[in-house]
């Protein structure tokens, strides 16, 4: 199970939202509305929705009514226009940097398709999935499987197509010129993709051969196929069901659900670290 329901992380991430959060000021002329619902409640139930992709009806009876689903929604909306979710990833990138450090020496690209059944803004008809509605990121994580950038579009995009997109989104972080080898499948082995990857400073580029993945037992860091770590990241974001059946009829919805999945990654690997050297109980 992620650990985002664990209370550690929950409020590691808490203490960073909360001074991001934009400041309400009271207007009503007469100070007799209601009582303005907790904005640590709130983010519970978007936790909730990112892990279970439980309906927003369904939020609000899990949290015992405490909180309306148009609160909640409306909330979340309040937050993206403030770009609560996108701040809270930097800040949490930049801690994972700081502390642990980003390894960008190796890189991997990767995309990944996954259902989007109520269709709107970036779906389109799955090329493995009967034609069914869907939607796809194309991920590039670090040697560790640290999301460092994304881009996301509907299911029938090439991952070709997305290669450019997520280069801008890793430089949008700032992380571009310090990339050593990038790591892709053979889907993007073509002369103009190497020859546009060059422009953007990318010279040392593989792709995977037939025959590169390790042999049962054998690190996969010790070999060509490096880029297997980026489909176990893939793999940790479809552990969020609300990235792995998405609802969500907007991009911007889906964005902020990938930046709190990621900040979750990386809280987590953080509180690893801190705690590497306590010992274990008996």
């Amino acid at each position: 199970m992620t650990r985002a329901f664990e209370r550690e992380v929950f409020d590691v991430i808490w203490e960073t939202v909360e001074p991001l959060i934009p400041v309400l000021f009271d207007n009503h002329p007469l100070g007799c509305h209601r009582r303005r619902i907790s904005d640590r409640l709130c983010l519970r139930g978007l936790f909730i929705r990112l892990v279970t992709g439980s309906s927003w009806v369904d939020i609000e009876a899990i949290l015992d009514y405490e909180v309306s689903d148009t609160t909640l929604r409306s909330r979340r909306d309040d937050w993206i226009k403030a770009k609560v979710f996108e701040k809270l990833c930097a800040h949490a990138r930049h801690a994972y940097d700081r502390i642990i450090e980003l390894d960008l020496s190796d890189v991997a690209i990767d995309g990944s398709l996954q259902k989007s059944p109520c269709g709107g803004e970036g779906t389109g008809k799955s090329p493995v999935d009967r034609g069914k509605l869907g939607w796809k990121w194309s991920l590039a994580v670090d040697a560790a499987g640290i999301p460092v950038g994304w881009a996301i579009d509907g299911a029938n995009r090439n991952d070709v197509v997305l290669l450019e997109p997520t280069l801008d989104a890793i430089n949008k972080n700032g992380l571009l010129g310090d990339i050593g080898t990038l790591h892709l499948d053979r889907g993007y082995d073509y002369p103009v993709i190497r020859e546009r990857l060059r422009t953007h400073g990318l010279d040392q580029i593989e792709t995977q051969k037939r025959g590169t993945k390790p042999e049962p037992g054998q690190p996969h860091r010790l070999t060509l196929g490096l880029r297997w770590i980026v489909e176990a990241s893939n793999s940790w974001f479809t552990n969020y069901g609300q990235l792995r059946r998405s609802t969500d009829r907007q991009n911007r919805h889906r964005h902020a659900a990938i930046h709190l999945a990621t900040t979750v990654i990386m809280v987590g690997r953080l509180i690893d670290y801190r705690d590497r050297w306590d010992p274990k109980p008996a």
